[in-house]
């Protein structure tokens, strides 16, 4: 097949998400993949100049190094809300060529803007489109004032749809609200042969300066101001005496980075570690160091309430209970008794860390046992057969 991908986001920079997995094993495959891609990240640019001008990767891979993804990106004006704009006309024409000269199979979106005026274009064309909602993409939008208009758009493009796939149960509930009529549901996948529970992460916690009788928490992924980050590591600040042998190691970097380095150095806070990013390929060995693996995020955040995090399958697979916040998206994909451990507010996290500190291995079994048929080779089967049946039945 010929896939032609449209994404508003960097394809290229940003760590691995469900996209990249799928996309790269069906490049790997034998299927041609090409991605419009939009560099997101485009104000951390000191270049200079008003406008990006368009490029084009060739044989890109993020995942497996068998892949070759090409990856188009068309320009764009460099203002703020000025570059939105710009996105329907170098979108639009770029999408279009791509029509013509690639003349996809199918055309699968992740975006907002660019999918829209893609799905447009295939429904115009009789070319199948997939709209993949793996997040709540209105929400995402910096600009609130844009997000009633973001989330028409994603209504307009579901309509266009042959098909909506979702990442969990609860964004295809929102999909059947929003008006999509056929869905499914292709989950996060996860290489077991990567996250495997046997792995032995004892160098990183050896690098950092955690004791074997130490309790490691562990984050990793963007660092949203939302992420409960701060308020944890307030409270560890504020109860060092209380836990002193609790440590929170975070990977990554964003929004709360600033503000965890200012409450680590202000609160002379040894047991925060802030490692910054780190390559995907490491990641597996900062997992198994951990004891615990955290998402306390606000649960009251809007842009968390749909969404599973593909990091929460890769905690899991390798037998690392978790300590989460009850969003809504999470519970419905998880319940009870299979790894996850519920709280409130990002500040229980402490006392339920310590809480499961005598029975990790126990806890940790659940999880594994719970995610052990998320493997990507069976996801990108699944996912494959899918855009393969739209296809031979003209969508």
């Amino acid at each position: 097949m010929r896939i032609l991908v449209v994404q508003e986001s960097d394809w290229i920079e940003r760590n691995p998400h469900q996209q990249h997995h799928l996309f790269d094993r069906l490049s790997a495959r034998g299927h041609e993949v090409r991605v419009i891609d939009y560099p997101i990240d485009w104000r951390k640019d000191d270049s200079g100049g008003i406008w990006n001008p368009r490029m084009v990767y060739r044989g890109v891979h993020k995942v497996r190094e068998d892949a070759g993804v090409d990856v188009i990106r068309p320009g764009h004006l460099k203002f703020p809300v000025l570059d939105y704009l710009s996105i329907p006309f170098t979108h639009g024409r770029e999408i279009r060529r791509q029509i013509r000269e690639f003349k996809p199979d199918v055309i699968v979106g992740f975006g907002l803007i660019n999918s829209y005026l893609a799905s447009a274009e295939a429904k115009r064309r009789g070319i199948p489109f997939v709209y993949y909602l793996i997040d709540v993409l209105y929400t995402l939008i910096p600009e609130r004032a844009f997000q009633g208009f973001g989330k028409l758009l994603m209504r307009k493009t579901i309509e266009n749809s042959s098909m909506v796939l979702t990442i969990n149960r609860k964004l295809d509930q929102l999909a059947v609200e929003l008006g999509a009529g056929r869905t499914a549901v292709i989950d996060a996948g996860i290489d077991l042969s990567e996250f495997d529970p046997d792995l032995d992460g004892s160098h990183v916690r050896e690098r950092y300066g955690v004791g074997d009788s130490d309790i490691l928490l562990f984050f990793m992924g963007f660092l949203y101001t939302f992420s409960g980050l701060r308020e944890l590591a307030a409270a560890m600040a504020e109860k060092r005496d209380e836990y002193p042998n609790v440590k929170l190691m975070v990977v990554g970097d964003g929004d709360a980075y600033a503000d965890l380095e200012r409450i680590r150095d202000e609160n002379n806070l040894e047991s925060l570690i802030l490692t910054g990013r780190q390559p995907y390929t490491e990641i597996p060995c900062f997992v198994a160091a951990s004891d615990i693996c955290i998402l306390p995020a606000y649960i009251d955040e809007e842009i968390m309430q749909d969404i599973v995090p593909i990091k929460l399958y890769e905690y899991l697979a390798m037998a690392k209970p978790v300590i989460a916040t009850g969003l809504p998206g999470i519970f419905m994909e998880f319940g009870e008794g299979n790894g996850i451990h519920y709280i409130e507010r990002p500040e229980e996290t402490l006392e339920v860390a310590v809480k499961l500190a005598d029975r990790l291995h126990e806890e940790g079994m659940k999880g594994r046992r719970f995610v052990e048929s998320n493997d990507w080779e069976t996801i990108t089967e699944r996912f494959e057969e899918t855009l393969k049946r739209l296809v031979e039945n003209g969508g």
